[in-house]
């Protein structure tokens, strides 16, 4: 098993959320495969039929948001916004995710990229009736390609990897690494 890296403490995984159709509500698992190249099996991305499944590949296999993130904002807003009302994927505590943003990191024994951040959109205020935009603008989580599938599940740890072990586990690297797109 590989070392954490100083300096950056581990998260947790604390829920799981998928639906397979764009605009449909998400559901909770307690378990999901990770598929690499595709998405968590099962969700909307993984079988194509996202709302923004046009986007790069890359940008729109999983979303990770913070849950203290969640919570703050419905505080602001005064509203019992819940995690699953983002329609990210992935719950996490214990972890700055903008960190994650062009670096490896790994859920369980799944291998992701940091790709973007994910600011919430108009579509996100329409489907939840919330003014979201603005008070999601820098909490909104992040968009994470899948390099190494895996099963994983709720209280799996995350945690950031360095290029070696990301080498190790199958990452590309050199010109075919990932080049993540910041906002």
């Amino acid at each position: 098993m590989a070392r954490v890296l100083p300096d950056h403490p581990a998260g947790k995984l604390v829920e799981i959320w998928v639906t397979d159709a764009a605009a449909e509500p998400m559901r909770r698992v307690p378990s999901v495969e990770a598929v690499a190249g595709r998405g968590l099996a099962g969700d909307r991305y993984a079988l194509g039929g996202g709302t923004w499944a046009k986007y790069p590949d890359l940008e729109k296999q999983v979303t990770l948001i913070d849950r203290e993130a969640v919570a703050a904002v419905a505080r602001e807003i005064g509203s019992e916004l819940g995690t699953g009302d983002t329609r990210r994927n992935l719950v996490t505590t214990g972890l700055d995710l903008p960190e994650l943003v062009g670096n490896w990191f790994t859920v369980g024994e799944a291998l992701l990229f940091g790709m973007k951040r994910c600011p919430p959109c108009a579509h996100l205020e329409r489907l939840t009736g919330l003014r979201l935009v603005k008070a999601m603008l820098h909490r909104g989580g992040i968009n994470a390609a899948l390099f190494r599938g895996a099963a994983i599940a709720e209280g799996d740890v995350v945690r950031l990897v360095s290029e070696e072990e990301a080498a190790l586990r199958g990452a590309p690297t050199g010109v075919g690494r990932p080049v993540p797109r910041v906002l």
